[in-house]
């Protein structure tokens, strides 16, 4: 039951919003003895677009009284994960979730496991999805959040997270808690982690795994997070949606992000049409991250930070995609004017060396399913080639894929495994790094990667364009790796004069080495 497949594939995010809403809402409603979600989570403040579905869904009676008679000794937080605020030195929230309503949930936090006197209030956001919407029956989570603020700079801290009840700081809850490091005040060395298209399942836990042993500063997730939704088009009711999956993901993901800040990009498998207009109305309960982008409300997960000497932006490419355009154009082109603001502001500023741009679609990929966004060719890459972005990290296609140096569609230098690219002059490299843990797609050209070199003159492809996908071959595409793997980029800093650097390396799940480059810049 739901929205038909090919009236879906018509309709636009909002309109599957208001379908779904139409189809379910009144269903629910008409259950004798409700209660709205705000009463149920104890008058818990439910923010944006998380907003709208709370006063619209509700939650029947008998939910609400069990939940309100939990001791709240025995309910334990689960699913921990850590963002950075807009200055990573001294702002961050800790995030997790409880499985059922609790009071006065607050985070501890100090220089030590022993003395966790600060105490830091969070607020509570819940969501509820009814039976019918998705796979399961009514359900109904419980996401909290706790910004800190006026941290010191290269500071690691302990901290704890409770509620009435479940106190972190008492002895036999000591081994709840969890650490964090802030940004340091100047230029150092540092890593960071890069992937796409993680969801459930064994192979997202064991590049997880290895992640957490590159001990990085933070983690880039380039969209398709947890694949509740398996349609990715918002086709919620049709395609088997399931909020649950977020249970099992955030479980998944708490060995690392519980001290490692997760920063998310948001893909079109994690537009969800039930939550609100946008789709992201369900994103907005899960994360908490800079607030910082030009359309808060419209692009949740459009936001930019400062680590060191680089600056990391994340874009929302369902804005700009003609191959999945259920959200095309909802900023009204504000994202690309605030790109392009971004931009210019990390390239006049002497602090910043390097710039990185996190999003979902690819500009550059030759996979036999998605290939090449064309709107992303269209909107951003002249912007990414006018400011000189030394790096471009993509999901979407699930693979590894890397690119030569290119400038206006064509390759500027090759760059083989090992070599150098100089942004300034030569162009910029683009890097699909969509095999975290989803099934795998397929390349039309052999596969070429670290000790295992296969060179070709040219490889079969295509772009997704507003008039349909269009055949091209490209000779851009310099690795091609088809197993799941992430990337580990290290940022050596340098002083004025000399050469800083990025070190990019694909590393596949056992650990291997399938590609390493370096991208250089003379610093001012």
């Amino acid at each position: 039951m739901g929205v038909p497949e090919k009236l879906a594939a018509r309709m636009s995010m909002a309109e599957q919003h208001e379908y779904l809403r139409a189809r379910f809402s009144r269903r629910t409603m008409i259950r004798g003895g409700a209660v709205t979600l705000g009463a149920v989570a104890g008058g818990a403040f439910v923010p944006g677009a998380v907003a709208q579905a709370a006063t619209k869904t509700s939650v029947p009676a008998q939910t609400a009284a069990r939940t309100e008679s939990v001791d709240g000794a025995l309910v334990a937080p689960f699913g921990r994960h850590l963002a950075w605020g807009s200055d990573p030195r001294t702002e961050i929230t800790v995030s997790w979730q409880v499985p059922v309503a609790v009071k006065q949930p607050f985070v501890r936090i100090g220089a030590h496991p022993w003395d966790l006197s600060h105490k830091i209030d969070a607020e509570v956001r819940t969501l509820f999805t009814p039976a019918g919407v998705g796979a399961s029956g009514n359900h109904t989570q419980y996401y909290v959040h706790a910004k800190l603020t006026h941290l010191r700079p290269g500071r690691t801290y302990y901290y704890g997270v409770g509620h009435a009840g479940f106190d972190p700081a008492e002895a036999h809850l000591l081994g709840t808690l969890g650490t964090f490091t802030t940004a340091p005040a100047h230029k150092e060395p540092f890593t960071f982690t890069a992937f796409g298209d993680e969801g459930v399942g064994y192979h997202g836990l064991a590049n997880n795994s290895l992640l957490l042993g590159q001990n990085p500063a933070f983690h880039l997730h380039a969209g398709d997070i947890a694949y509740a939704d398996p349609a990715g088009a918002g086709q919620t009711a049709d395609a088997g949606f399931d909020s649950r999956v977020w249970d099992q993901f955030l479980a998944q993901t708490e060995s690392v992000a519980k001290s490692v800040p997760w920063m998310p990009a948001y893909g079109n498998h994690d537009m969800e049409a039930w939550y609100s207009p946008n789709g992201y109305g369900g994103e907005d309960a899960r994360w908490n991250l800079p607030d910082n982008g030009p359309d808060k409300k419209n692009l949740p997960g459009v936001y930019s930070f400062v680590y060191g000497n680089t600056a990391v932006i994340s874009l929302d490419a369902n804005d700009i995609s003609f191959e999945i355009p259920a959200n095309l154009g909802i900023s009204g082109g504000t994202q690309t004017k605030w790109l392009e603001a971004q931009l210019k502001k990390y390239r006049a500023s002497k602090d910043v060396d390097f710039v990185v741009v996190f999003f979902h679609h690819c500009a550059y990929c030759t996979s036999t399913a998605h290939a090449s966004e064309g709107g992303v060719r269209q909107e951003w890459v002249p912007l990414f080639e006018k400011y000189t972005v030394d790096l471009v990290i993509n999901g979407h296609n699930h693979q590894y894929e890397r690119t030569d140096v290119i400038k206006a569609g064509k390759v500027t230098k090759k760059l083989p495994i090992g070599g150098t690219a100089y942004p300034e002059t030569d162009g910029v490299v683009y890097v699909t790094a969509g095999a975290a843990g989803r099934s795998l797609y397929a390349f039309t050209a052999p596969v070429s990667y670290e000790g295992h070199e296969n060179e070709v003159e040219s490889v079969a492809s295509f772009v997704n364009t507003k008039e349909g996908k269009v055949d091209e071959t490209v000779v851009w595409s310099r690795v091609r790796y088809l197993d799941y793997s992430f990337l580990r980029v290290d940022v050596t800093p340098a002083s004025k004069g000399r050469t800083a650097t990025l070190k990019v390396r694909g590393i596949a799940e056992t650990g291997e080495e399938v590609d390493h480059f370096t991208v250089a810049r003379r610093v001012r």
